[in-house]
């Protein structure tokens, strides 16, 4: 036991499915622990092609489907961040962050949409999703300073880490989605989407049949620097084409420096999203931060490149593009 008994929002979490391995897979069909030692690699091309096609749906319907996607990927993937940090016997107040992402998604809609729920800025030059994370760090202060313990610092570094890591950047998609109307911002939200996946199979690709010099061998010893700079380079190509298509469309204006400035800082943002939920894992000794999609791991390893790619796009576009 790592925590008292007596704190419920620090109670541990048993580390079920946090390893790639097969270890701790209790509770699970024998369907899905045989599943899980597939190794196949078209169960891998198989699941994340659904995967894609699923979130090319969600993106154009919009905030229906988003909405809920947005809580189950965030919801799960802040209770694989707690296993990851109660393995380190870190404690993680995950009750507060679960109600701290709810209360992320309507504080995330921007002012240009144009439904239900229209969220107009708390004061002047201070958004709700600003307002909201200074109430979360007050409250889990507050929370440590009430009921001390000798890990209360750890427990409101880390959980306000967890939320600003997941919950927070997170938000920026559906920030994106309506940025600057539900038109546009959906393709400046496939834009990264994209990006991420090219530069995923550049880097594979290249990787695989040229790769030689490790990117970050402590971190993530199956990358490469060629890996690294296929993938960018499929990504500048892929966002290229798609930019150019939205101005045969859409009469969109996007300057050809912009783009390739984008699709590096992009594609960039992407590679070391992923290898900082790489650090993480090394530093929990877990191979995958869960079982989520079946030979894609869990769902921080699922967007662990978007939750730095989309916040990127959203002030490339806010600053660069419709300035």
């Amino acid at each position: 036991m790592l925590f008292r008994k007596t704190d419920a929002d620090l109670e541990p979490i048993k580390p079920v499915n946090v390893t790639a391995s097969g270890r701790n897979l209790e509770g699970r069909s024998a369907f899905w622990v045989i599943l899980r030692g597939v190794r196949a690699p078209y169960t891998r091309i198989v699941f994340g092609l659904l995967a894609f096609l699923a979130a090319l749906l969600i993106m154009w319907v919009g905030l229906p489907l988003l909405a809920p996607t947005y809580l189950i990927l965030t919801l799960v993937a802040l209770r694989e961040y707690s296993v990851l940090m109660n393995l380190r016997g870190v404690p993680i107040r995950r009750r507060s962050l679960y109600v701290a992402a709810v209360l992320t998604l309507p504080a995330s809609l921007p002012v240009t949409y144009q439904g239900v729920f229209v969220m107009q800025p708390l004061f002047d030059g201070v958004s709700w999703r600003e307002a909201l994370l200074g109430m979360l760090a007050l409250y889990l202060i507050g929370l440590e300073v009430v009921n001390p313990n000798d890990r209360s610092v750890e427990s409101v570094v880390y959980s306000l880490f967890g939320y600003l890591y997941i919950p927070w950047l997170s938000g920026y998609a559906i920030t994106l989605r309506y940025t600057p109307d539900g038109v546009l911002g959906l393709w400046y939200l496939v834009l990264p989407i994209l990006a991420i996946i090219a530069s995923d199979v550049g880097g594979f690709v290249i990787g695989k049949l040229f790769g030689k010099r490790k990117l970050a061998p402590q971190v993530s010893p199956n990358k490469t620097l060629e890996g690294a700079f296929g993938g960018l380079a499929l990504a500048v190509l892929i966002v290229s084409l798609t930019t150019y298509g939205l101005e045969l469309v859409y009469g969109l204006q996007v300057d050809i420096y912009d783009t390739l400035l984008f699709s590096v800082l992009v594609s960039s943002a992407a590679q070391l999203g992923d290898l900082f939920e790489s650090l993480i894992k090394r530093w929990a000794g877990v191979k995958d931060a869960g079982f989520f999609l079946p030979g894609h791991g869990g769902a921080l390893d699922r967007i662990d490149g978007m939750l730095f790619a989309v916040p990127v796009t959203y002030y490339f576009v806010t600053l660069v593009i419709l300035r």
